[in-house]
């Protein structure tokens, strides 16, 4: 959706593209819809808590594993991982510390890989993955079809799928656990691990919280010999693009008991390989890491007064710099907007955004690689999993959130080892909009007090250990004003952090069908108590059937998970179009719940705390960004340092970037603190009677959008975005006093 298009909103934009990041593994039929409704309850099977994460092997430590390596290039192993790289993969030799990391790998160690944007990360848990039937066979330790499966966790759908279609057609057994797929397929994958046919399986990180897809994990044939956590910075708190269900990955490590484990990403700074290192128990003899220096890219940046300077300076750019190029902006109208100034400035260019239709986005994918289109304007997602080996220019048409960002996407230029050039443009009018996503994730206490409230209602704090509860993180998002994304972290904290509780399953509460000719021929042909429950209780309503599997379960003592995969399967046959909704997130309780108003108090002192931390680390993050573009010093020597690292050889200029070839500092323009308007701040007190909660206020004054604001349509009034201009923490102060709150 564009940005004025918000509704109960998650985000401040919700067009801060994470396109082809996904949110999978939620429901037993895959398939995601919105949520809405209160509690309901059930119970389940016993699930063990959270334990202290350490690495899990299963079976003995391979002779061929042991072999003399005197001479480790020469070694079994390594030969055989170099035979599968020329076989395979048509490469003549390994790059970077590849060899190194998958040798560590075949010897039953963890590892953590990182490696600069397309330095083939991948290859690290693939050809390991090709080659633990090859050494089962050479030691004799297991038979034909009990070697076990390598399962690659990533947040990213499409780089999955691009990954298996391309191991596909090199003969490779692999397969891709996602939403997208029908009932049919998920028993074939299913089928295909049973038999020990599938060599890789991806999956999404949200998939873990699958009970069923955890136990058939457990029983796969040979067991899981290798897990490739991809994007394994999203673990890290400290890491810019942490993600809660990350988390998990670890846990799930344990459960299932898998031998190694191999976490890779293309940015990490020292803190968060010390996280990654310490839920995955990877020595420091384990960490392979090469430098971010790439001597090919012109790292550039130009500070202007106000945006309306960028369009001219944009257009010199490329005038000079041919080639294929892409734009990133921060928001989808922005992309379009951009797109078509430069179109119309001579510049044919093209935009790529979340809010298009998927085979439009295809296209431009396809169109830009094939270099069809020159010029791409883009948010965040366009290049992620994208190998386009001749990108020329990278222009950031405003500034990165993060240090991690900005890197990882001029990586994208220059993989071919010619020359390009990454061009940074920065302007103050820009740090709002940054500021606008930081400071939108912090709820007020009050709202995280309340929906505590909601969560450990009466009813669900008198479950015993083991009981479940369902509740509707939608709804929630909504009635208590806290985004989707800070609202997973508080859950993740519940989960892990506290061990109060722990994800299952999610369900459905809303299923409705439209029926075909061979609805009733069919479900009459299948003589079973779930078809004959459906015929029974599915009622029609104009043009839809209607039917509550979790009621009708109940009233016919049959399983609800089996009513489901008949309707999928009606639905798979063509007898049924199915629509599901309302998707509720269930949770088993682990431990003592909160009940009194003390332990509740407590529990919310302490998630505010971590919320609040979050939000000052998002901001230092983007301050970070700053210095590292103003410093009076080699920009690709602030990049190398703030990784941990130098340049080669110890030298500190690169003798290319803008402060190397122009000798000075790229200087943004002053700014004062801004006194505050009080005719402004009543503006906003006038617009709305809401006085327990100033950081609503402020919210309102700033410009941040929220669920609250949303939903009283305040960011249509002329308060909205009225103190844009001024200090974020000074007007909270001011609406403070007129909530009568205490300062935090």
């Amino acid at each position: 959706m564009a940005d004025e298009d918000f509704d109960s909103g998650d985000a401040l934009f919700e067009d801060i593209d994470e396109d082809d990041l996904i949110f999978d593994g939620v429901d037993e039929d895959d398939l995601i819809g919105k949520a809405t409704g209160k509690h309901s309850r059930d119970k389940e099977n016993d699930v063990p808590g959270l334990a202290p994460v350490k690495k899990a092997r299963h079976g003995s430590v391979s002779a061929f594993n042991n072999a003399p390596d005197d001479r480790p290039g020469e070694s079994q192993r390594i030969q055989l991982a170099r035979k599968i790289l020329a076989d395979n993969f048509r490469y003549k030799s390994f790059r970077h510390e590849q060899e190194a990391a998958i040798s560590r790998l075949l010897g039953g160690d963890n590892a953590l890989v990182v490696f600069p944007t397309g330095a083939g990360k991948s290859l690290c848990y693939q050809i390991p993955a090709i080659a633990f039937p090859e050494i089962d066979r050479q030691t004799n330790e297991r038979h034909a079809n009990d070697s076990g499966i390598t399962i690659v966790v990533s947040p990213l759908i499409a780089l999955m799928k691009d990954q298996v279609d391309a191991l596909k057609r090199k003969g490779i057994a692999a397969e891709c656990m996602d939403s997208t797929k029908t009932w049919e397929e998920v028993q074939a994958i299913n089928k295909a691990l049973r038999e020990g046919q599938l060599r890789l399986l991806y999956c999404a990180p949200e998939r873990l919280n699958n009970e069923g897809f955890v136990e058939t994990m457990k029983r796969v044939k040979g067991g899981v010999r290798l897990i490739g956590v991809d994007e394994a910075h999203c673990i890290s708190e400290w890491g810019h693009s942490f993600r809660p269900d990350y988390l998990k990955v670890a846990r799930f490590v344990q459960e299932i008991q898998a031998e190694r484990v191999i976490c890779l990403t293309a940015t990490a700074t020292p803190p968060v390989i010390e996280d990654i290192c310490q839920a995955f128990d990877i020595s420091k003899d384990g960490v392979f890491r090469t430098s971010v220096y790439r001597p090919n890219l012109r790292l550039e940046a130009e500070a202007v007064q106000a945006k309306k300077d960028k369009y001219e300076l944009l257009y010199e750019f490329l005038k000079t710099h041919p080639g294929s190029t892409l734009i990133y902006a921060t928001l989808q109208k922005q992309a379009e907007e951009l797109s078509e100034h430069l179109t119309k400035k001579g510049f044919p260019a093209a935009f790529f955004h979340a809010g298009m239709k998927v085979d439009e986005k295809k296209q431009i994918q396809e169109e830009f690689m094939t270099s069809k289109i020159q010029t791409v304007v883009a948010t965040i997602a366009f290049g992620m999993g994208i190998d386009k080996s001749d990108i020329r220019n990278i222009v950031h048409w405003d500034v990165p959130s993060t240090v991690e960002e900005y890197c990882q996407q001029v990586g994208r230029a220059g993989r071919d080892g010619k020359q390009s050039y990454c061009m940074l443009y920065l302007c103050r009018e820009d740090f709002w909009i940054r500021e606008n996503f930081a400071r939108g994730d912090l709820p007020s206490r009050n709202s995280l007090r309340s929906l505590l409230m909601d969560i450990f209602d009466g009813d669900v704090v008198q479950l015993p250990p083991g009981e479940t509860f369902k509740v509707s993180h939608y709804r929630q998002s909504a009635e208590f004003d806290i985004r989707t994304s800070p609202l997973s972290v508080i859950y993740a904290a519940l989960e892990l952090r506290f061990n109060l509780i722990r994800a299952t399953t999610p369900e459905y509460s809303s299923y409705k069908f439209e029926a075909t000719s061979s609805y009733y021929p069919r479900l009459k042909g299948i003589h079973s108590p779930e078809s004959q429950a459906i015929l029974k209780h599915a009622k029609k309503a104009k043009k839809y059937y209607a039917i509550d599997p979790t009621k009708v379960a109940e009233t016919e003592g049959l399983r609800r998970t089996d009513l489901i995969n008949l309707l999928n399967d009606l639905n798979n046959h063509g007898s049924i179009i199915l629509t599901v909704g309302g998707v509720e997130q269930k949770y088993k309780v682990l431990g003592k719940l909160p009940k009194t108003d003390a332990t509740i108090d407590d529990l919310t002192d302490k998630l505010y705390e971590d919320l609040k931390r979050r939000e000052t680390q998002a901001l230092e993050r983007l301050k970070d960004m700053v210095k590292l573009v103003t410093a009076p010093e080699c920009l690709a020597l602030s990049l190398a340092q703030h990784f941990g690292m130098d340049l080669p050889g110890g030298t500190k200029k690169c003798g290319h970037c803008t402060f190397c070839l122009k000798g000075t500092a790229v200087q943004l323009s002053p700014s004062s603190p801004k006194r505050v308007d009080r005719a402004a701040l009543n503006k906003v007190l006038q617009v709305t009677d809401v006085r327990d909660d100033a950081r609503f206020l402020a919210r309102i004054a700033f410009g941040i959008k929220s669920p609250r604001v949303g939903k009283l349509k305040l960011d249509k009034t002329p308060a909205f975005m009225s103190m844009a201009d001024h200090d974020f923490d000074a007007i909270l102060k001011e609406f403070k006093k007129a909530c009568h709150e205490k300062d935090e």
